[in-house]
């Protein structure tokens, strides 16, 4: 789901402004928000989805960005990278609209995505569905609810790669295999349960928006 519109515009007046120098009302009267409690409630949606950070000792509100989370970890080995979220893929036969909204950020220690540096090409999605369950992404399978953390900039797709693909609109976790000798693409589930492939062929149009790296599982 996306970003509620009084939520979406405070976010776009954290990127031109201090919001810690206006007030509630202030806030309101700049994204067309009358009520100080409204505007409250919506910048505490925004801190718990990790899209702005609230440091109220310090009365700092400031817009997060994909990269390094501010003041966390610091001293020690692991710090915490922010990676956005992008709505939901599917993991179940038919796939869903691709949502392109920012929807939060997940922040993740660089020791558990195994880099000193993580890259700016990361993005994370949902998963919906259990049609990639026996899939082993660094030892863990893909279940739904997880989070995904893809790399949108990772090179050419190899056969076996796990990838998100986005077929008319939709978008799916499979795993991408080249079958060249029939002139076709496959895109195949690794579940419990039975799922015909996706075929595709070689000439039609159809991105893969990136290669799955890491798995953040859903505890709840």
């Amino acid at each position: 789901m996306g970003l509620h519109p009084i939520q979406q515009a405070i976010l776009e007046l954290a990127g031109k402004e201090d919001l810690a120098k206006l007030s509630l009302r202030e806030i309101g009267r700049k994204v067309n928000a009358p009520s100080p409690q409204k505007v409250k409630f919506h910048l505490s949606q925004l801190e718990k989805k990790g899209l702005i950070r609230i440091d109220r000792m310090k009365g700092v509100i400031e817009k997060n960005l994909p990269g390094w989370a501010s003041g966390l970890l610091r001293g020690i080995r692991a710090r915490l990278y922010n990676i956005p979220i992008y709505g939901t893929a599917s993991c179940g036969p038919e796939g869903i609209v691709a949502e392109q909204n920012l929807e939060g950020f997940l922040r993740v220690s660089n020791t558990l995505l195994g880099r000193r540096n993580p890259k700016r090409s990361f993005f994370a999605i949902h998963a919906e569905g259990n049609s990639m369950n026996r899939a082993s992404i660094d030892g863990k399978s893909i279940d739904s609810g997880d989070y995904l953390v893809i790399d949108s900039e990772y090179g050419t797709p190899r056969n076996g790669d796990v990838v998100v693909a986005i077929i008319d609109d939709k978008a799916v976790v499979k795993k991408v295999v080249f079958d060249s000798p029939n002139e076709q693409i496959l895109l195949i589930s690794e579940s419990t349960e039975n799922y015909p492939p996706i075929c595709i062929h070689e000439d039609d149009k159809f991105l893969i928006n990136g290669k799955v790296v890491q798995v953040i599982k859903n505890v709840n």
